[in-house]
Parts: structure tokens; sequence; C-alpha cells
């Protein structure tokens, strides 16, 4: 019951973020994207794992800790001092017992936080506030097993979050953060306290006046109001993308070559075909522009060629690269689109329950007469973002996409 509260509250703030009334020229915000913010925080993390939380009989003399972590939040201001945030904290890289009884074995405990929370802001000076902060995390902790024998066990639960900070108001845009975030310890769970010192900015969406909207939206830029579009995907093209993407590609002596900005996933699908719809919500004057989506994506898997429907919702921001006489080339980014997925566990893999999340990136050009029509290549990606213990999550290969604007 908790996974589906959690995930119903994810999948109303994604509504909520395309559900406002709209303005004509799309050149000014939604008035829920007026009063929103994101938040980019980097810091040390410390959790006091030991020997206490193996079974009996296992132990190791050293630990391999990596304290860089990261918190990532989405806000959004409910008065001028109080806030709604959503987001995540996780480790750079994994907590590590090295040589467990000292015969070789190394295994790592996966820990991943998504929260949401309340912040109230305390005004000290002109431009300088205190913080706190109080809310409950979704705690996923990924254990261990030697030899299939279960030696630090998973774990998910809920947990209180709570934290405090200061911050300095640069300009009505820019917010410079100084944070402290804590979970208690569990017992039951066998989970030590998690603690977070961090350094960060906030983002502050900035509402255009009536002019600069009117002129930006009389310009000779092209962003279209609507888009369909029509996928196919083959594994016969293979996962080259999805694995550049997701720095795994292997090239000669490199076994992890690529850019870390997408995941790839355990489960691979044969074949998938999407029908997507896209309406603009929001755009620049000229660079970027905010969609919502809708998707339904058929997939069938690699290995155990089991048939699979996906139905999604999700925002999509979109990079405007090059603007051309006859086309304009782009490149797309999607995520955590709330996604209900029709099979669990697929090809015997722990790829997650049926809730989950689709993540896509692709580059495009629209081209013809009034740029009515699309071509895109694209990769996607499902996976629960390690809200649950399942994650091990599915690869589509890359997507040949045909669109007409309207």
């Amino acid at each position: 019951m908790k996974k589906n509260i959690l995930l119903f509250l994810v999948f109303l703030i994604s509504l909520q973020l395309f559900s406002q009334k709209e303005n004509e020229s799309k050149t000014k915000l939604t008035n829920f994207l007026s009063k929103s913010y994101y938040s980019i925080n980097f810091g040390g993390v410390f959790y006091p794992f030991s020997n206490d939380n193996l079974i009996d009989g296992y132990k190791t003399e050293t630990f391999s800790r990596n304290w860089f972590s990261g918190r990532l939040l989405l806000g959004h201001k409910l008065t001028d001092d109080v806030s709604l945030q959503f987001g995540t904290l996780r480790p750079a890289s994994w907590f590590k017992y090295d040589n467990v009884n000292n015969i070789g074995y190394e295994r790592s405990v996966w820990i991943n936080a998504w929260s949401l929370s309340l912040k109230k802001d305390f005004k000290l000076h002109k431009n300088t506030s205190f913080y706190a902060e109080a809310g409950i995390a979704n705690v996923t902790r990924f254990g261990f097993s030697i030899n299939d024998k279960e030696i630090y066990e998973d774990a998910h639960y809920a947990s209180l979050l709570y934290g405090f900070g200061l911050q300095h108001k640069l300009s009505e845009k820019w917010r410079l953060s100084l944070n402290g975030t804590f979970l208690p310890k569990s017992t039951k769970q066998n989970q030590p306290s998690i603690s977070q010192v961090s350094l960060g900015f906030e983002y502050h969406l900035q509402q255009l006046d009536d002019k600069k909207a009117t002129e930006f939206a009389n310009n000779k830029y092209f962003f279209p109001d609507n888009i369909l579009q029509v996928s196919y995907g083959t594994s016969a093209i293979g996962f080259g993308m999805n694995r550049f993407f997701g720095m795994s590609l292997k090239v000669g002596s490199f076994e992890s070559f690529g850019i870390p900005v997408f995941w790839v996933g355990a489960v691979k699908a044969n074949h998938a075909i999407s029908v997507t719809y896209q309406r603009l919500v929001f755009r620049t004057e000229k660079i970027f522009s905010l969609d919502w989506g809708t998707s339904v994506t058929y997939f069938q898997s690699e290995f155990g060629k089991e048939n699979v429907f996906a139905f999604s919702v999700f925002p999509v921001m979109r990079f405007y690269l090059l603007r051309k006489k006859d086309f304009d080339f782009y490149t797309n980014y999607s995520l955590i689109g709330p996604t209900y997925i029709t099979k669990s566990d697929i090809d015997g893999i722990e790829s997650g329950p049926k809730i989950t999340y689709q993540d896509t990136m692709g580059f495009g050009v629209f081209f013809g007469k009034e740029r009515k029509y699309n071509f895109e290549l694209r990769i996607m990606h499902y996976s629960n973002g390690n809200i649950f213990t399942r994650n091990a999550g599915v690869a589509v290969p890359l997507q040949l996409t045909l669109g007409k604007t309207f």
C-alpha cells in the first residue's frame, strides 16, 4: 500500500505540472511553473555501516567508502516562505565491504532515498535566510548475498526526513544553499542513520512580462503546438546507443566508453512500437521548450518473448541546437514519466513492479513546408529509480520515429 501511495503522489505532482490554464502564446509560464524551482546539491553522505549489519559468521576488516553524494529536488512555492519539495538523495558510488571473511569477496550495499517534504524559510537578513525541512522518505537498500546465502538483507521502508540550512539570494532566479539532511536509524530494518552535508543552488523560474512574452510569441522561430509520433525499434540494430549514453559501451580496451546521461537495463526489448502524443506547455524565445506527453508502447522481451504494454504520462524538455531555412534540429530528454507496465519481473529478471517510470532521449528534426513533419532517433528505458528493491530495468533499443505536427 505504501508503494502505491507514494507513486500516486508522484503521479499527481506530474499531472499538476500540465493541468494549469493554458496561455495562448505559450511564452508565459503556467501558474504552477511560475512558482516552481529546482535545486541541485553536492556534498558528503555518511552512513555508519559496519560488521554489525551482517549476519553472524561474516565480517571484514576494511571498507571502501566514497563520501561524495548528490541531492536533486523539484520545488513548488505554496506561499512566499513555504515550499513543497520532491527529490532524491544518493551517493555517487556505493559503500563496499572489502574481502569479506578474508576470502576475496567484495560486496556493495546500495542505498537510495526519494523524499516528499515541506520547507519553511525564516529570514535572517535582506538576502539571507535559515530554513527547516521535514517530510517522509522512501528508503531502498540493496544488500548482498554470497553463494546464494543472504548476508545483508534488502530493505524498503518509509522513514522520516528532516533538515536545515542557510540560503543566500543572489537574484530573483538564483539562491546559494548550505544544507544538512538527516534520516534516522531504523533498528527494525537493520539500517544505520543517513546524514548528508551539501552545497548547492536553487533556480527559481521567472514569469515574463506581457510585452516580452508577446515579442517572443511573434518571432519567426518554430515551436510545434502538437506532435503525433509513431516509433519502431529492433534489437537487430543492437543497444550501442543505449550503452554509449549509459557509459557502458565496450570499445577496444575501454569497458565503459560513452557519456553517463542515461540507463540501459537488464531486460532487453526484442522489438518495440510506440505511439506518442506531445503538446507544448512553454517555450522560450528560441532554444528551449517544455511539452507534456502521453504514450503507449508495446515491446516483446528478447529472451522470453514476453509481450508487454506500457502506458505513460511524461514531461519533455526540448533544446533546439540548429535552426536552418529548411529544418530545425533538436535534442530532447524526458525523465520520471509515471508509467503502468503490464508485466513485472520480465524474463525471470527482477525488473520491478508494474508501477514504474519511463525515460527517453533523442535527436530529431522538423522539416517540410511549415515544419509539418518530424523525424527522430530515440532510446527508451523503464525502471523505478530504486524506489523498490527490484529495479533491473528495461532497455528499449534505438527507435526510428516519424511524426506529424499540427
